[in-house]
């Protein structure tokens, strides 16, 4: 795992665009792994400006999102949907055809996970994954007691993860409590992973997903277990790692 440390929110944004600029450039990714969230959500406004200066295209991209709640149509403000498509997918030249989304009406749950699952595979696997981290230290939906080796599924959100999301919603029956993810397992077959956090409020869980056991508690710490792990951090996030100074 290869830990950056950043001074603020701002150095780790601009970091992070370069990698992923790198990777899509360089490297040639062209199946994404995209998360929600504040923090990458900094993140795809660089790379919007990014395309719009030309320095990215997204042409012949596809994305797979990590998750999407149960009982909210694509169109709904707070969608996971919704969120992708009015911050990165209406400013971006990609196809609404490689645009790969859990659904959160499915008709049949096992059904659409194994249809992502299915997809993801057909394309070559998920080249770079993007991932956020929760203040319990899960990655996607992967709440605590998640299996190491769970793959896309539907999930009970708990409820920290209930009480973060009230604020989006104008009544506690509007709050989601359940939502389809990615598991770990497949985000653990990703080619390359990077992690961005920032922020005090997820000093805990960054320091117990990388100096802390392996263990179902901490879905995040898996990614001890990744080859091409990254992780870009600001000062705040980085406050209770013990390495710090090798780190750096």
């Amino acid at each position: 795992m290869n830990v950056i440390i950043r001074p603020d929110e701002q150095s780790v944004t601009d970091t992070a665009y370069l990698f992923v600029k790198d990777r899509m450039n360089r490297k040639r990714y062209r199946v994404l792994g995209l998360p929600t969230g504040g923090t990458p959500l900094r993140l795809y406004r660089a790379l919007v400006e990014g395309h719009q200066r030309g320095d990215i295209d997204f042409a012949d991209v596809h994305t797979f999102n990590l998750d999407e709640y149960i009982g909210l149509e694509g169109d709904h403000p707070q969608s996971y949907r919704h969120f992708m498509q009015v911050n990165l997918f209406d400013h971006i030249n990609i196809a609404a055809d490689n645009i790969h989304f859990l659904s959160g009406l499915p008709t049949d749950i096992e059904d659409e996970c194994e249809a992502y699952e299915e997809a993801i595979v057909e394309l070559g696997g998920i080249k770079l994954q993007i991932l956020g981290i929760g203040r319990t230290g899960h990655i996607g939906f992967n709440e605590p007691t998640s299996s190491l080796a769970s793959r896309t599924r539907d999930k009970t959100l708990t409820r920290e993860t209930v009480e973060d999301n009230r604020r989006f919603f104008d009544s506690d029956e509007e709050v989601p409590r359940w939502a389809l993810t990615m598991g770990v397992g497949t985000i653990m077959e990703a080619r390359e992973i990077l992690l961005i956090a920032t922020g005090r409020s997820k000093a805990d869980a960054v320091a117990a997903m990388v100096e802390g056991p392996v263990t179902a508690m901490c879905t995040a710490s898996a990614l001890q277990m990744h080859p091409r792990t990254t992780v870009i951090l600001d000062e705040a996030a980085a406050a209770k790692l013990d390495e710090d100074e090798y780190y750096r």
